[in-house]
């Protein structure tokens, strides 16, 4: 072992990288032993029969689990006139098919005409609106501030403007 001066000095890269490869390793099974029987591989732990292939995380359920005979004790428990068990005869599929497939058509055309306004660019789009409105805005308290700073009303500031662009001759 080094001793003063010479335990602090630099090594070089080869003796640190053969240093590294000359440490002594633990086995798994003294490490297991030294960490506890409470550290269990990720492999032993999903690997526990009554696990979910496709999520290990999650409890497996069986195709056919039959609700009503785990929870028919319980008095919330409603079996009777249940959406999902309710057994339709076919004129009522039928008209139940029909109503889906007008609602499905309905939809489908607000649809297609909410994407074709919000397509547009030109004309009374609904984007035209709100930036009309928030240029309005913006000149109204431009105006009103203009009327406090100089005293000039925002109609004798709209006649101001007429006269300086011309549209407005000189009155003699």
């Amino acid at each position: 072992t080094a001793t003063g001066a010479a335990a602090f000095a630099p090594q070089s890269a080869t003796a640190t990288v053969a240093a590294r490869r000359s440490a002594p390793t633990l086995p798994a099974p003294v490490l297991h032993a030294e960490l506890g029987e409470d550290v269990v591989s990720a492999a032993e732990k999903f690997t526990e029969p009554g696990r979910n292939p496709n999520n290990p995380a999650l409890p497996e359920l069986k195709d056919d689990y039959d609700w009503d005979a785990r929870f028919g004790s319980d008095p919330d428990w409603i079996t009777d006139n249940v959406p999902g068990k309710v057994v339709l005869n076919d004129v009522e599929l039928a008209a139940q098919v029909t109503s889906l497939g007008k609602l499905e058509e309905k939809w489908r055309k607000e649809r297609l005409a909410r994407d074709y306004d919000d397509a547009r660019i030109l004309g009374w789009t609904e984007m035209a609106e709100t930036y009309n409105g928030r240029f309005a805005m913006f000149f109204l308290v431009v105006g009103l501030l203009t009327e406090y700073w100089t005293g000039v009303t925002i109609p004798g500031q709209i006649e101001e403007m007429a006269r300086v662009g011309g549209f407005i001759g000189p009155d003699f």
